[in-house]
């Protein structure tokens, strides 16, 4: 079991920053690391397949604050990535053959120029991925041609709805939330995204609103198809059901609320082997808004960059020191491989 004990985070050390505080307590457990559960499974040193995915966070800032958010993404952040550091990336993916670029934040499309960075990205033949909040297209008329502007570079949308319900969507994302995403999607759907007969792929994003683990990926997609078709004549292609990992605002919230020790318990107990070889760390590199380099979103979250002498920011990429790399472990580890596993992708079995 794990420690019986009360976590505070005010209440450690405050020379400590709060992400120090979050990693002290996410260290102590009693029971088997996550780095030493690898071990036994002689998965040790855990290293990449190869960079199929070049996630790239565009900054903090977003239009919502959600209650699950491991970014701690608000209206009030500053951080935004540079269009120096967007062209560092550029170069990056010039000197690879990576064909997938998964764009994210906050709100990406609130960076100034990622119209700019999308722009190029598609001139260069990209896959590109955008992880779009929906209520940024209704947030300001600037938005509102978004899904055009989706559809002219074929890029796929992931959208979050953490459910088909208003009360449930607006508990865990503010007031009216559900109202505009609904809204959103008919604008997305209008155009083609999530038809049928369309290449234009638009797929969604759940996450538990509260201390537990999603349901079946498979049996969430059929609900909500069945729901959102019925209810509100919307389509889409897949849904994604996410783990919500014990970081950030997260594990803000598992504290104060005294569900930490057993929404680790949860993780722990659910940890399965077959999970661990299709977590997303193994084939995508991450990049921070600041053009430092991590293993996954996540990590990048508790400022955990690559180590063991692998260059860790943008400018200094090599993809082959890259690929080589071992990956940096944490017991937040154990959320990307409970039960069916979770990923940006959804499940990894």
């Amino acid at each position: 079991m794990l420690k019986e004990r009360k976590i505070s985070l005010q209440g450690q050390d405050h020379q400590l920053s709060h992400t120090d505080k979050q990693l002290s307590i996410l260290q102590d457990i009693d029971q088997i690391s996550f780095a030493d559960q690898l071990e036994v499974l002689n998965k040790s040193p855990f290293k990449p397949t190869g960079i199929d995915i070049f996630q790239v966070n565009m900054g903090k800032m977003c239009n919502q604050v959600c209650k699950h958010c491991h970014v701690d993404a608000g209206p009030d952040r500053k951080e935004i990535m540079s269009r120096d550091t967007m062209q560092l990336c550029l170069d990056a993916l010039d000197q690879s053959d990576i064909s997938t670029v998964d764009l994210t934040g906050g709100a990406p499309e609130m960076n100034p120029d990622f119209r700019w960075f999308v722009e190029q990205l598609s001139s260069r033949g990209k896959h590109i991925i955008v992880r779009c909040n929906l209520t940024i297209i209704l947030a300001n008329k600037k938005y509102n041609d978004l899904p055009e502007f989706y559809k002219k570079h074929q890029v796929e949308v992931v959208s979050s709805l953490p459910h088909f319900s208003a009360r449930r969507t607006d508990a865990q994302r503010g007031d009216g939330v559900f109202e505009k995403s609904i809204e959103a999607l008919k604008m997305l759907n209008s155009i083609g995204y999530g038809l049928p007969d369309s290449d234009l792929k638009l797929n969604l994003v759940y996450n538990p609103s509260g201390a537990f683990l999603p349901a079946d990926q498979n049996g969430l997609e059929n609900e909500f198809k069945r729901k959102l078709k019925g209810d509100f004549d919307i389509e889409f292609n897949e849904l994604y059901a996410i783990t919500n990992l014990p970081i950030s605002r997260f594990l803000d919230y598992l504290v104060a609320s005294e569900n930490y020790q057993d929404y680790m318990q949860k993780l722990i107990d659910a940890f399965n082997p077959a999970a661990v070889d299709g977590v997303m760390c193994r084939n995508t590199i991450s990049i921070g808004w600041d053009g430092f380099l991590f293993d996954c979103d996540f990590n990048q979250m508790l400022d955990l960059k690559l180590n063991h002498g692998i260059p860790n920011h943008i400018k200094d990429f090599d993809v082959d020191l890259l690929t080589k790399r071992e990956i940096i472990l944490n017991n937040h580890c154990y959320g990307c491989t409970a039960g069916a596993g979770s990923s940006c992708g959804g499940v990894t079995t």
